[in-house]
Parts: C-alpha cells; structure tokens; sequence
C-alpha cells in the first residue's frame, strides 16, 4: 500500500497548523511544519529571523527536510499522511524575493509529487506575528496567492478551505478525502 501524500498549505496565520494538530488528534499521520525548527536552531547561534538574514541557506535547509519527510511519508504503510506544507511552498516564498535560487528546487517540485493539495485562505481575524512569524496580514495575503499560483504551476489544483471552526474545517478536509 502506497499512502496518499496530502499536503496542508496556506500563508501565515490562516489556521493550517491548528488544522494539522486536531487531525493528528484524531489519530491521523501527520507530519509538522520544520521551519519553526530551522529557524529556532538559528537563533540560539544569534540570527533572529533566517530567512530574511540568508534566504538561499533557509531554503536549502527546507528543502533537505521536506524531501526527507516525503521519502518517509512513501514508505509508511498508512492510507494518508498529512504534511504541513509542501516543497512547492519553498519556491512559492523565494518567488516573492527577488534571490535567484537553483533549478534544484523545482526539480525537487516535479520529482516529489504530492496527491492532494488543501490550502488555507488568509484570516485576519487570527492573524498575528510572533518571534518565528514577522509577517503582516497584507503580506500574508501575497503570500497565499504565491502558495496558490505556484502550487498551479506544478499542475495541481488546490482544495480552498473554507474558514470556520476547527471542527468544520477539519471535518471539510476529512469528508473531502472521504475519510470521516
């Protein structure tokens, strides 16, 4: 059995990370977001904030760990794994810089292909900034529409989720994958 690879996207502060928690409650495989490691790994050695101090490095790191969680997510013997975020969501953000980066990012993007694509619409009533999120709400909206149009560009087609209660929207998740 060779398990669905469903990826949960989304821009800051638009709930994804809440979502892949109560569905990892439920008993589901989920595996978390790194970048909060990344970047926490980084401050102890004194850079606050990686990806706007040396984006290229930040990227790479993501990149290296994504990969890694995919080829782990093909080998477990589960019907679906949940991811929390994609390698696509790499490109999506160096998209919104003006850095040139490597064709090995979007190599990774057409060599690791994911089953399903969800993706979370900005909400500003939820959003806020903390040591690891410095984003504002606007930036946040430009960033959905790079996850969005990048996630396109590698032919998927991204499932909005509505937003709502966690109840609802994982439960829109769930009965979408028909699996509740």
């Amino acid at each position: 059995m060779k398990s669905k690879k469903i990826v949960i996207t989304g821009g800051p502060s638009s709930g994804k990370t809440t979502i892949i928690n109560k569905i990892d409650s439920l008993g589901f495989l989920c595996m978390h977001e790194i970048s909060r490691d990344i970047t926490l790994e980084f401050r102890k050695e004194g850079v606050t904030q990686l990806f706007l101090n040396d984006p290229l490095l930040f990227s790479d790191r993501l990149l290296a760990g994504r990969i890694k969680q995919f080829k782990t997510a093909e080998k477990i013997k589960k019907e679906q794994v949940f991811l929390d975020r994609g390698i696509p969501d790499i490109v999506a953000y160096l998209n919104g810089t003006n850095i040139k980066y490597g064709n090995n990012y979007k190599k990774a993007c057409t060599d690791y292909k994911y089953d399903i694509v969800f993706i979370f619409p900005p909400w500003e009533e939820i959003h806020l900034c903390d040591n690891e999120r410095y984003e504002d709400f606007e930036e946040a909206k430009r960033i959905y529409t790079l996850l969005d149009k990048t996630y396109r560009e590698y032919g998927y087609n991204p499932i909005t989720v509505p937003i709502g209660t966690v109840d609802d929207r994982s439960n829109f998740i769930l009965n979408t994958l028909k699996i509740n």
